[in-house]
């Protein structure tokens, strides 16, 4: 298997709505950020998939020297062959995919966050740094575009978490701030036992609130010069805010379930986007 077969597969074996948006970019575009994507699902494969964290620590050093080996020239793993080639094109840094390292390596060290800024920082590095490095290879041309590419980053991560409360729970990781927690009276235990009730509802309510804000935010940010090159993202923004609205629609039953969209939904809203440039 190449390098780049290897990178396809991993991409489209994520069912990740982020796929259906590289689907319109042209070949070399898409080539390179199928490659960086599937650098990120390594390394979030390393946290969620391997129980020791040890044994985590100690993959994710191995990343850390492969990025530094690859930088100079000297790629082993098929993820980095496949990017090198690119990277220089849409001035993918070292930096950008050793923050992603940095954040996947702060899920091994704590599993709560105190409040909504320390929780930022960590979307940051795992999701903001992403829609940084993505909307350089969608084609930036304007600098205030790297400002839309981390709200939106920002927004997506909150989507993700809101989702996937219940998955995170059962492994004993509860992103929700500390302090938003208390203000509205759900307990820790409650969410770790899956516990629903209408606390929780509202907690919920006010997270969602809270990102279909960023979204609107990110949006506004983005520059009219590099709305047409950034329609990837568009696809995406679409994708996750009908998302959010089903959670909504369904009353947060986040706890025992993954809701999610059928891979043809999300394909429509990808096209529509792409056919009428418009955010659903």
């Amino acid at each position: 298997m190449s390098p780049e077969e290897y990178v396809q597969q991993k991409a489209a074996a994520s069912g990740s709505s982020f796929y259906y948006a590289f689907l319109f970019l042209p070949k070399e575009r898409r080539a390179a950020i199928t490659a960086f994507y599937a650098f990120c699902r390594e390394i979030d494969d390393v946290v969620d998939e391997v129980t020791d964290p040890g044994v985590a620590y100690t993959k994710l050093a191995w990343w850390h020297a492969e990025v530094l080996k690859s930088y100079a020239g000297e790629p082993t793993h098929p993820v980095m062959k496949a990017l090198m080639p690119l990277a220089p094109n849409y001035r993918i840094e070292a930096r950008h995919l050793q923050a992603v390292i940095e954040g996947c390596q702060m899920d091994l060290a704590q599993n709560r966050y105190l409040d909504f800024p320390n929780l930022r920082t960590y979307c940051h590095l795992v999701a903001g740094i992403v829609g940084e490095v993505a909307a350089r290879i969608f084609g930036q041309t304007d600098d205030i575009t790297t400002t839309y590419a981390h709200k939106l980053g920002l927004a997506f991560q909150m989507t993700n978490i809101i989702r996937d409360v219940g998955e995170d729970a059962l492994r004993g990781r509860i992103y929700l701030p500390v302090n938003e927690l208390q203000q509205f009276d759900v307990k820790a235990h409650e969410i770790l036992k899956r516990q629903y009730s209408e606390r929780f509802t509202a907690l919920m309510k006010f997270q969602t609130e809270r990102a279909l804000a960023l979204y609107d935010e990110a949006l506004a940010l983005l520059p009219e010069t590099d709305r047409r090159a950034q329609k990837p993202g568009l696809m995406m923004a679409s994708i996750y805010r009908t998302l959010l609205r089903e959670i909504a629609a369904d009353n947060y039953q986040v706890l025992h379930q993954r809701v999610s969209l059928t891979p043809l939904r999300k394909f429509w809203l990808a096209w529509k986007t792409q056919a009428f440039g418009k955010v659903q």
